[in-house]
């Protein structure tokens, strides 16, 4: 079982996507974004009420508009974007059995759950140092690290594809039933 959700994946491409070139910001609607990855719209439009209130996206105006990076692609970490859509998680919950020992008979002694379980601090442990390694990389780095892997065409591809769905939307091109952009509301938890 993963500890983040599949909307963790998906808002992490979507943002990626959203750091063009060289750093620059791109601007896309949801619809676009699911249609280039392949992911359902309508969890995504959900995934983006998620990102809208954290303030890591922001809503664009008029008939091309959709959704870019809030602040600079260099600001926004991994863990603001895992917080934003999964909410803060505890990877281990601890269950205090280190007082239920048979060998205690039911009379538990007091040096068996004085302080904090170990166990419990090993994993406290461990999600400090998980968080600390997702708030040291920005989604700049990972679009970074898409770009030296991807061949160059690849991101004039990707802008390619974006401005001609953009210019498409502005000419009323766009296919009948087609919404401009999708509406993004607030979901529960």
């Amino acid at each position: 079982m993963a500890l983040y959700s599949a909307g963790v994946e998906y808002g992490l491409h979507c943002l990626t996507f959203l750091v063009g070139n060289g750093g620059d910001t791109r601007e896309a609607s949801v619809r676009d974004l699911a249609e280039l990855q392949g992911v359902p719209l309508d969890y995504l439009a959900k995934i983006f009420t998620k990102l809208a209130k954290a303030k890591l996206v922001v809503a664009t105006e008029g008939v091309r508009g959709g959704f870019k990076l809030a602040r600079p692609a260099d600001e926004i970490t991994l863990l603001d974007i895992v917080n934003a859509i999964d909410g803060r998680k505890a990877i281990f919950e601890c269950r205090e059995i280190r007082g239920r020992c048979a060998l205690f008979e039911g009379e538990t002694p007091e040096w068996a759950v004085d302080g904090r379980c170990s166990i419990h601090a090993a994993m406290l442990t461990a999600q400090k140092r998980m968080e600390e390694a997702l708030a040291q990389q920005t989604i700049l780095d990972i679009a970074r690290r898409v770009g030296r892997k991807a061949p160059t065409e690849f991101n004039v591809k990707v802008d390619n594809w974006m401005n001609d769905r953009r210019e498409k939307k502005g000419t009323g091109s766009a296919q009948a039933g087609d919404d401009q952009r999708i509406q993004v509301t607030e979901i529960p938890g």
